[in-house]
């Protein structure tokens, strides 16, 4: 399937299958990745990532983060800023960018002058156009984002509480914005693996009881059901509908089970959506829950790494 691009929304959709003899000898050498762990993973989840890419060639430094560390974020609770809603990325996570700009100092003796490319998953995403604005961007040529939710939540949706206390708002005001260009690429991957539902009332969509068997299958295939009849969403799917809402403002809209799709892409960017893709490295597995950093799912987004 051809690739969509423009400056505007440029979206894909794609699902996937291994095929190990498109996967170049790891003696070609491309332009070293770090890795920037999401919110309450440490580096040690990359680890089989780190493992994959380096089948391609890619040479990989994950910033060096444990869970304990991200408890430091309970400074930003003394900042009148976070009961306002309008907290700022630094100084509460300076912590988390200088994890970061040592792994990048580390990749860069590996690029041996070259470029680098930032590889964000979840909230690392977003940090790292925090990261790319208060450090600069001259040695990075490519910000390729896993599951990261990208938008703020709409103001004044009911129900919903901005958890990032105003962090997102911040980026999409002061960060600078997405342009897919040759010297810089954006690129940012959504996952489609179960589709939410609102917490109260009935679903026409097919995909509560549908949705067990696509899952061990480990696509979003659609299931044939009757036109007569009427599914009621699972209370799995209410479940992460709410999670959803607290993101994007609706629970009804599919994602990764985390992260909705529509707040994973960025305007600018060249967006991409891969089914059945979970969002976490924890809690996955390779077949009938595979997640971004999967073999069979990485294949599908290995080549703006190597371009």
């Amino acid at each position: 399937m051809a690739l969509a691009l423009s400056h505007i929304k440029p979206s894909c959709h794609y699902s996937f299958s291994r095929d190990t003899s498109s996967v170049p000898s790891s003696s070609f050498n491309y332009r070293p990745a770090v890795i920037l762990p999401g919110l309450g993973n440490n580096s040690g989840d990359y680890q089989k990532l780190q493992l994959t890419l380096r089948e391609y060639g890619i040479e990989t430094v994950v910033a060096n983060v444990s869970r304990v560390d991200w408890l430091r974020n309970a400074a930003g609770l003394v900042d009148p800023n976070y009961w306002r809603g309008t907290l700022r990325p630094r100084p509460v996570l300076d912590w988390y960018l200088k994890r970061v700009d040592e792994a990048v100092q580390e990749a860069k003796e590996l690029s041996q002058g070259g470029s680098l490319s930032l590889l964000g998953h979840s909230a690392g995403g977003w940090l790292a156009r925090v990261y790319m604005e208060e450090f600069g961007l001259s040695h990075i040529s490519l910000l390729l984002t896993l599951g990261t939710p990208h938008l703020p939540p709409p103001n004044g949706a009911t129900g919903v509480i901005d958890q990032t206390r105003g962090l997102l708002n911040y980026v999409e005001k002061h960060c600078s914005k997405a342009v897919y260009t040759p010297q810089l690429k954006y690129v940012c991957i959504a996952g489609r693996y179960i589709q939410g539902a609102r917490l109260f009332g009935n679903s026409n969509d097919a995909n509560a009881e549908g949705e067990v068997a696509m899952e061990s299958a480990g696509t979003t295939a659609e299931v044939a059901f009757p036109a007569s009849a009427t599914m009621s969403p699972s209370l799995r799917s209410r479940f992460v509908g709410q999670g959803y809402k607290q993101v994007c403002g609706r629970a009804d809209v599919w994602g990764d089970g985390v992260v909705p799709e529509e707040s994973a892409h960025l305007e600018g960017a060249l967006n991409i959506s891969l089914d059945g893709v979970y969002h976490s490295p924890v809690g996955s597995d390779d077949t009938s829950r595979p997640w971004y950093g999967s073999p069979a799912v990485v294949e599908q987004w290995i080549h703006h790494l190597l371009t």
